[in-house]
């Protein structure tokens, strides 16, 4: 009976899991120094006088009082919520439009002057036309989030579409399937990592877009309560809100990225 012994180099299979935990442990090792850092040069700068720069004590003070008396909820509450509609719409719309400028030459063609148009147009900039358009209640907040989100998903979905390996559409046509089998499973799934990540985009542009959307007759919200504190140079709060909109919108950012790595395992990653 022959023996083949294991070459010298060879990694015990054991070790996989654990590398992989390893790997997993060096980021948030990382994250957590990184965030040490920040408040650390953060408060050396609020010492030694910058602008009258608020410290994080007195800033973590400042948010004790708005949550203890229930500012901080309400106002989370209202933004979220105006960021989740705008954002959900503008990801509901953007997918199929862009599945249908990448997929029929037509539509592209009909679709795409208007969306590169629009994409120039900052979505601040249609605030006092949603004003007039859609009055001052929450639609057109809604709807400026909405077109943020929109406009950065739906080029995301539509490069995602045109960057299909042709190689893999001749394949499926040999094999005999169908324009509508090889959109379901060949097209789909190859431009679901584009999608997710003009997803995040999207995200990012529907949070940025947030604190200026609720200068419409907002009466609660993170915008709106920067805002006021801005009138009477309450900067603690200012730092608040931005602590709280940044929070937030990293936490939504984590989650489609897990949903990312779940849709998208088959890819290699480095």
């Amino acid at each position: 009976m022959t023996v083949v012994a294991a070459p010298e180099n060879a990694v015990p299979a054991r070790s996989t899991p654990r590398r992989a935990r390893r790997r997993g442990v060096r980021p948030l090792v990382l994250n957590l120094v990184a965030v040490a850092l920040g408040i650390g040069v953060w408060s050396l700068l609020s010492a030694i006088g910058v602008q009258g720069l608020p410290g994080p004590v007195t800033v973590a003070d400042r948010a004790g009082e708005l949550i203890a008396d229930g500012t901080l909820a309400e106002d989370v509450l209202a933004s979220l919520r105006r960021v989740l509609i705008g954002f959900a719409l503008g990801t509901a719309l953007a997918v199929p439009v862009g599945f249908l400028m990448g997929w029929y030459a037509t539509a592209r063609g009909l679709l795409e002057p208007y969306i590169q148009f629009f994409r120039t147009i900052p979505p601040l900039a249609i605030i006092p036309l949603a004003i007039v358009l859609l009055g001052i209640g929450e639609v057109p907040k809604v709807f400026v989030i909405f077109l943020a989100a929109f406009l950065s998903s739906v080029v995301a979905a539509f490069q995602g579409v045109v960057d299909v390996d042709r190689t893999l559409i001749n394949a499926a046509r040999v094999l005999g399937a169908s324009d509508r089998t090889i959109f379901a499973k060949v097209v789909v799934p190859a431009s679901t990592p584009f999608i997710l990540v003009g997803m995040r985009i999207g995200l990012g542009s529907a949070w940025a877009t947030l604190v200026a959307a609720e200068l419409i007759a907002a009466q609660e919200g993170l915008g709106y309560r920067m805002q006021q504190a801005q009138l009477y140079y309450d900067l603690p709060t200012i730092f608040v809100g931005l602590i709280t909109i940044g929070v937030l919108g990293l936490l939504m950012d984590r989650l489609l990225l897990l949903a990312d790595r779940r849709l998208t395992s088959w890819q290699e990653r480095r």
